[in-house]
């Protein structure tokens, strides 16, 4: 890989984050954070925008640019697992139990629909 590329890659990668950073303070600031409504809007997103660049095709640095800097760094699955979490701390079983079972079932459904849209533009 050549150093424009890492140097690509870093650039991109913050700016993904960045902007997973304002899209989840928004959403939280619009509904409020009894639930993790940001991050889910952050992964599904996400997800779609994935399968997009999948669907279009998109292969070697224009990927790892793309999807693995960008959308890689966007979305996120610690924050996922750690949102989760506090749920269940909070006694919150059904809200935790299905933001994991809803995150993982819209977010497969997310990806399918990018890589579908991807494929037939």
């Amino acid at each position: 890989m050549s150093v424009p590329v890492w140097i690509g890659v870093g650039l991109l990668g913050g700016v993904g984050a960045l902007l997973r950073f304002f899209i989840d303070g928004a959403v939280a600031a619009r509904v409020g954070r009894d639930l993790p409504l940001g991050t889910y809007v952050v992964n599904l997103s996400g997800a779609v925008l994935l399968g997009l660049l999948v669907g279009l095709g998109l292969a070697g640095d224009r990927l790892l640019l793309a999807g693995t800097a960008t959308i890689g760094s966007y979305t996120t699955f610690s924050t996922w697992m750690l949102e989760s979490q506090r749920l269940v701390e909070d006694g919150e079983f059904v809200a935790a139990a299905g933001n994991v079972l809803l995150s993982l079932v819209v977010g497969l459904g997310a990806l399918a629909l990018g890589r579908f849209i991807g494929g037939h533009l």
